[in-house]
């Protein structure tokens, strides 16, 4: 990887760790398509507790978010309220009343998937399509996440980077997470990552946000992924990653004048899945508990027609 070159590194992982064309040319799915069946009945078969926990942030505004593209916190506003039913203001009978309310909010203010028309390279979306033909004002044409609704559950594995490799269950921002850090997290937790597994890295930087507010989460530095793992997540064949941090890799970016390099690799040419802002520190702590890092993950998207990402409350069984 040469830090000077961003777009000679860019074009050489890009090619190098491309799917295109693997799953034909009419796939809206990408690496989802490794979570297969016995992938599904394997996740299944880890449920023995049944304890469980929501990997979602809040969806509230309190949130994260700062304006950047526009993003806003969600709003939510009510429509009819207990104060109406009492003073009979709903028009219905026999003393019937009830509340109704309303969210107005960016799909990617907090808790999410980056859908498979969200990044492009060199105008290209996934699976080499021309990005203008996929995605217009019209939303996704081709691979919205609607597509993706049925298949996001399966065997979620948790690798605690940040209880592994940092101080006090923390990696500090602009901490560049690489395969050798990822593969010593999983032999640590005893356990394997491979083909069609839902991956949650946890770093600490949302419990350091919790602690400390929420400063810059929200496009600011952070520990993440470092460009290097492109090839380990192309390798390993796992069908989708989620982080704890807004940007899902490292932040600053490893290459000088570079913004999101890993995921104009990953997205467009990988197909792989990406989640942002989850929040896993409970299961965390219950996986530190009981040595138990493998679980039963559900986390499907949204089914808004078109969209390029989704908000998400993944639950994970143990």
């Amino acid at each position: 990887m040469n830090r000077h070159d961003p777009e000679g590194s860019i074009a050489e992982a890009a090619k190098a760790y491309s799917n295109w064309g693997r799953w034909g040319a009419d796939d809206r799915l990408g690496t989802l398509n490794f979570l297969e069946e016995a992938k599904r009945r394997e996740g299944a078969a880890l449920v023995r507790r049944g304890v469980s926990f929501s990997l979602a942030q809040s969806f509230d505004m309190s949130g994260p978010q700062k304006g950047w593209r526009r993003r806003t916190n969600p709003v939510h506003t009510m429509l009819d309220t207990g104060t109406d039913a009492a003073l009979g203001n709903q028009g219905f009978p026999h003393g019937f009343g009830g509340a109704d309310d309303v969210i107005a909010m960016p799909l990617q203010c907090s808790t999410q998937w980056d859908g498979l028309g969200h990044i492009f390279d060199h105008g290209k979306a996934w699976n080499g399509r021309d990005a203008e033909k996929v995605v217009t004002s019209d939303g996704d044409l081709v691979t919205g996440i609607e597509h993706m609704a049925p298949y996001v559950a399966g065997r979620g594995v948790l690798l605690d980077v940040g209880r592994v490799a940092g101080e006090g269950g923390e990696l500090p921002d602009g901490f560049a997470i690489t395969e050798e850090h990822l593969t010593a997290t999983a032999e640590a937790h005893g356990v394997r990552v491979g083909r069609g597994d839902i991956v949650v890295v946890r770093t600490g930087q949302l419990t350091r946000a919790r602690r400390e507010g929420w400063g810059d989460y929200a496009g600011g530095p952070a520990p993440g992924l470092s460009f290097t793992t492109a090839g380990w997540l192309h390798r390993t064949e796992i069908a989708a990653i989620a982080t704890d941090t807004w940007g899902f890799e490292v932040r600053p970016n490893e290459f000088e004048h570079a913004f999101q390099p890993l995921h104009q690799v990953a997205i467009p040419n990988i197909g792989l899945l990406i989640g942002e802002m989850w929040d896993p520190d409970a299961l965390a702590e219950d996986c530190a508990a009981d040595g138990v890092y493998e679980f039963w993950l559900t986390a499907a998207p949204l089914p808004v027609t078109g969209a390029v990402g989704s908000p998400v409350n993944p639950v994970a069984v143990k």
